[in-house]
């Protein structure tokens, strides 16, 4: 590490320190970046999961997680479970589905997932 990537790192704060490591995690995969990623189109993207909740909808649980990979976020719903195995805070996902615009946020419900080491 150079002086200048030193310089530039201490810096910088600490929100774009995390988006440039997420960034260069998932940047090899062949991914759609979250901050490109379009409603109603076919997609593949990864990220981490920095947000986990249980949310009702139509009188229904469902578990919600919210993906970053540093370009943007989404939100994926599993309906109908409370829970989903190994979808964890800070678990890094690939996920797989259409995206839908649903409250000012992208939603994929019930997305096809890879969990990644």
């Amino acid at each position: 590490m150079g002086l200048r990537d030193l310089a530039k790192r201490l810096s910088a704060s600490v929100e774009q320190i995390d988006e440039e490591r997420l960034q260069d995690r998932f940047s090899g995969l062949l991914l759609t970046p979250l901050g490109d990623l379009k409603a109603r189109v076919p997609a593949r993207v990864g990220g981490e999961v920095s947000r986990t909740r249980i949310v009702p909808r139509s009188g229904v649980a469902s578990f919600e997680i919210t993906v970053a990979d540093g370009s943007g976020t989404a939100v994926a719903v599993f309906t109908g479970r409370r829970y989903v195995a190994g979808l964890e805070h800070n678990r890094a996902v690939v996920l797989e589905g259409v995206a839908r615009s649903e409250r000012g946020r992208l939603v994929l419900m019930n997305p096809a997932y890879t969990l990644l080491p």
